[in-house]
């Protein structure tokens, strides 16, 4: 059954879009599993706490980092991924391994050959069917997250960085466009759902 994963910066509505897609593929074909990264197990969730909820000024190391969320990610895969697969499953998740090349590779400027590879550790190979890149202007996507509140570490970053991150994914999605479909996520949260249904629907044939 197909893995499904959503991409994008700050902003982008990824949490949203996902869960509207989840609701609209379980009323057409019954078992879809939802879940996220950094978190969807006990262990993913606490790691997200630390990588996302840091205290203002606490620094944490690239490497740790990118440490941190292969860690995540493995037990991620182990525990709910691949079994929802192997049971018949679709499986959505937000956020993936290309987080960790956009974010840990171009936001931090980490080995790419050197996240791949451990990202290929992490999860045994596995890797999306489908992906999603809502693609939105920074500025706009920063703004949108001041709007709703609750900022995390990630959203305080510069501009300069959150700009490497979407030139990042705009060139993974380029490369490989096979997988990657790049939703323009600018306009309404309804214009938005209709536009990756319809990227989804036709992927499905």
């Amino acid at each position: 059954m197909p893995f499904i994963t959503f991409e994008g910066g700050e902003g982008s509505g990824k949490s949203i879009h996902v869960r509207r897609l989840r609701d609209r593929l379980a009323a057409r074909i019954g078992d879809v599993v939802l879940t996220r990264e950094p978190g969807g197990t006990t262990l993913g969730e606490r790691l997200r706490g630390v990588l996302l909820n840091r205290p203002a000024g606490e620094r944490l190391e690239p490497l740790s980092e990118l440490l941190l969320f292969e860690a995540a990610r493995a037990q991620l895969v182990a525990e709910v991924i691949a079994p929802a697969l192997e049971r018949g499953a679709t499986v959505l998740c937000d956020r993936y391994a290309d987080s960790s090349l956009a974010y840990q590779g171009y936001g931090r400027g980490l080995d790419v050959g050197l996240i791949n590879r451990l990202s290929t550790v992490a999860t045994g190979g596995l890797t999306p069917n489908l992906t999603v890149l809502l693609d939105v202007p920074v500025e706009l996507g920063l703004s949108r997250r001041q709007a709703q509140g609750g900022v995390n570490s990630l959203d305080g970053e510069d501009v300069a960085f959150h700009e490497r991150v979407r030139r990042g994914y705009l060139e993974m999605a380029r490369r490989e466009p096979a997988r990657w479909r790049i939703v323009d996520a600018s306009g309404s949260i309804d214009e938005v759902a209709e536009a990756i249904w319809s990227v989804v629907r036709e992927w499905l044939g």
